[in-house]
């Protein structure tokens, strides 16, 4: 079973020292075609930079084997670069994925749009995460993102199991207020830093959290041996992404989760499962985003 579900194990590895502290394997990809004129090596340097910042930070008293760390990639797409103030405004496409137990399937976990990815930063800069003064606007939204996916990561494996990593992003969300820079500011948007930080770990959200775990560790992880009950539990768990919809009507948390499990719900229940399950699941995903009906309709066939 991974690591990452069952806590104690964490002490047990530090113990015999066959664990690694560093959480997060992350691929960044920098897409800089809209300013092709500048030299690379800035760009080159960035990187090099964030791949180190956020692979070689022990971001958690957690232990990691090198197998189990989060896998996540960092898809930034530069718009525009300025050599003079040393500016960049970027659109970072994020995902996260949890590998499936007794499978080679990885799941997405976590994946959001942000197009408001900007931040100064000169190819020689040194990046430094001190949570007593984030005063960084890169280093601010690269700690804010790690621990944004290594929370919603543990909530997959035990219920609320990322509360306290969700509680740090929440602390940088607030330092972000002062960096002068848009995303961080309270309800500009409800896809923003603040609203997606803000609405998960609100009180009446918490049927959203438990969906995590329900969804994953009593759904996905059971497909293998079990999936007919795998797949039951997973309707069940749906059940919960209807009353977080339900709950809080302007959260984008549901809309943003039928959005990135999308094919994989298809595929779920797509010549599976019974006539009434299905006519239940295809409700719950048509409300939480109408627009995709065309698509929730494949279930049916």
């Amino acid at each position: 079973m991974n690591i990452r579900s069952i806590f104690l194990l964490f002490a047990l590895l530090t113990l015999f020292g066959v664990a690694n502290a560093q959480e997060l394997d992350a691929k960044i990809s920098i897409n800089r075609s809209q300013v092709s004129n500048t030299k690379g090596d800035v760009f080159e340097a960035l990187e090099k930079k964030m791949t180190s910042f956020l692979n070689n930070h022990s971001w958690t008293e957690l232990k990691f084997k090198n197998n189990e760390k989060i896998r996540c990639n960092f898809n930034l797409t530069v718009n525009t670069y300025s050599e003079t103030d040393n500016s960049f405004t970027c659109t970072l496409l994020l995902s996260s994925f949890r590998p499936v137990f007794n499978s080679n399937y990885q799941t997405t976990a976590y994946s959001i749009k942000d197009p408001k990815f900007n931040f100064e930063f000169q190819e020689h800069d040194q990046l430094e995460y001190r949570p007593e003064q984030i005063d960084n606007q890169l280093v601010a939204l690269m700690a804010y993102y790690a621990y944004l996916i290594i929370g919603f990561d543990l909530d997959t494996m035990t219920p609320m199991g990322g509360t306290e990593y969700l509680q740090v992003a929440e602390d940088i969300v607030t330092a972000g207020q002062n960096l002068d820079y848009p995303g961080w500011k309270a309800f500009d948007d409800n896809k923003n830093r603040f609203g997606i930080l803000n609405d998960y770990l609100d009180g009446s959200m918490e049927c959203y959290r438990q969906l995590q775990y329900d969804y994953h560790r009593k759904g996905l992880d059971l497909m293998a041996d079990d999936p007919e009950t795998a797949r039951q539990n997973i309707s069940e768990s749906l059940e919960l992404l209807y009353k977080a919809r339900t709950a809080k009507n302007m959260t984008s948390l549901p809309q943003l989760f039928s959005e990135y499990k999308r094919e994989e719900l298809i595929n779920l229940y797509k010549g599976k499962g019974t006539q009434e399950e299905k006519k239940r699941v295809l409700e719950i995903l048509i409300a939480t985003d109408t627009s995709k009906k065309s698509e929730w309709e494949k279930i049916n066939k």
